[in-house]
């Protein structure tokens, strides 16, 4: 097999996409024929400001051309399998403030594009195509001055579904950026490890993760990162990353570097102070489990439902042997009594979105256990999906229960009061789905022993 940066020294497979994406048109719509069209996302200004706003490409528009400019277009030909890309001309002004664009020649070496043209002949280009077929196209992602007029029909549902469908299954290009954006992420938080028992205050790590993400290639977040300290840790998208962190038990960090569009998202909670109390190890140890088991039942076509009901029934043996939960397994199991403690998916599809396409949520499931999870059906070979049991003892969710006559025959509460500190322990890996299993692409270290030897080592 090719090294990650063997297989990206080739240009990201825009062409083999684009047949991907007609090929599931065709099998909605058989024999459909005309002109794929799409946009990229435009430059915005911030309001009352003459900055722009942060960049952040359109998945649907990078998934058919790898192109990361703004302003840009593209149009594909399905009958004579020709992609063209837009891009715009050189404005004299602007070349004063950011140097020159890149060209149409550069353009067209760089990207799986069989041609390239400027963006001022959008229209003359879609009216010189077959009116025949349809233009396929997203609803509101057409800017105001092109005209389909030309085209006897028009389709602007069908293009988003191919695309987000096609996305699930990744090939080698995909699978080696994903592994490239987990490389850096590891490197940024074996940097957090080490500096965790020094820091005053979360902003210190995650300023520490990033920087250690850009100084590498990652220039961008996949995600706003969570850097959850002491019982901050029970709030899964903790948002603050400012509290002191002193008298503090654990540190929750969920986050990752993305690379050229592509997500890593990786979890690992770990002790301050470098040794886990008593409290924490046990919880730590079985949400290691379900990590560990869950991800070992990994393979094409497993039933995610399955795998998280799992993740369930270890987090239930183990909180009974804590003492926490009391009672049958199978009665709490039913009670979905364990919902209090992990009240999340286990895990969701990852691609050029941290949550990616595909997973077919249903958030109106009237089972608390499944309600929340993103992705649902049998995972095909070549997606990627995370696996991220988390065990939290957030009180907002589990007062309710307390009070609930029905699960508080299961909860022993004198023992939950000595757990309240932990706040919440959640481990998270990003995992190829392959036929006959799974390759774990996340490196970053989770064993006890490892994580203890690092932080109390620096």
């Amino acid at each position: 097999m090719a090294s990650v940066e063997a297989v990206l020294a080739g240009k990201y497979p825009a062409k083999a996409h684009v047949k991907r994406v007609v090929e599931y048109i065709r099998k909605k719509d058989p024999g459909a024929t005309g002109v794929l069209y799409l946009e990229a996302q435009k430059t915005k200004m911030i309001e009352d400001n003459d900055e722009a706003a942060p960049f952040r490409q359109r998945r649907f528009f990078y998934y058919l051309t790898g192109c990361d400019l703004p302003d840009a277009y593209y149009t594909y030909d399905i009958e004579s399998d020709k992609s063209t890309l837009f891009i715009p001309p050189i404005d004299a002004d602007s070349v004063i403030w950011s140097g020159l664009p890149l060209s149409e020649e550069e353009a067209l070496a760089q990207y799986d594009i069989d041609q390239v043209r400027t963006t001022n002949e959008v229209n003359s280009t879609l009216a010189s195509l077959s009116p025949k077929g349809k233009v396929w196209a997203i609803a509101n992602q057409i800017s105001d001055h092109i005209t389909f007029l030309p085209f006897e029909q028009n389709d602007f549902t069908l293009l988003k579904e191919a695309i987000e469908e096609c996305r699930v299954c990744k090939d080698e290009y995909e699978v080696a950026l994903t592994k490239k954006a987990n490389a850096i992420s590891n490197i940024a938080h074996t940097a957090v490890l080490k500096a965790v028992k020094h820091a005053k205050n979360e902003r210190e790590l995650e300023a520490l993760f990033i920087e250690r993400c850009i100084a590498n290639g990652a220039r961008e977040q996949a995600y706003h990162s969570i850097v959850a300290s002491g019982t901050a840790a029970a709030t899964l998208h903790y948002m603050k990353n400012y509290e002191p962190m002193e008298g503090k038990l654990n540190l929750l960090l969920d986050a990752g570097g993305e690379y050229k569009c592509y997500a890593s998202d990786i979890t690992r909670t770990f002790p301050i102070n470098g040794k886990f109390s008593k409290e924490s190890r046990s919880v730590y140890d079985i949400v290691l489990k379900m990590n560990h088991v869950c991800m070992n039942m990994l393979k094409q076509d497993v039933l995610w439902d399955d795998v998280h009901l799992q993740a369930h029934k270890i987090a239930i043996d183990g909180l009974l042997k804590l003492g926490i939960l009391k009672g049958d397994t199978e009665d709490i199991l039913k009670s979905r009594t364990s919902v209090a403690f992990f009240p999340h998916g286990l895990g969701h599809y990852l691609g050029m979105d941290t949550h990616d396409t595909g997973g077919h949520p249903n958030y109106e499931d009237t089972d608390t256990m499944f309600r929340y999870l993103r992705v649902r059906g049998k995972l095909p070979t070549g997606s990627i999906i995370t696996v991220e049991p988390g065990i939290y003892f957030c009180r907002f969710i589990i007062d309710p229960y307390l009070r609930d006559p029905v699960h508080a025959a299961y909860i022993n509460k004198d023992v939950l009061d000595r757990y309240w500190d932990v706040g919440g322990v959640r481990i998270e890996d990003n995992v190829l789905i392959t036929k006959d299993g799974f390759e774990n692409l996340t490196t970053v270290v989770k064993d006890v022993d490892e994580i203890e030897k690092i932080i109390c080592s620096s």
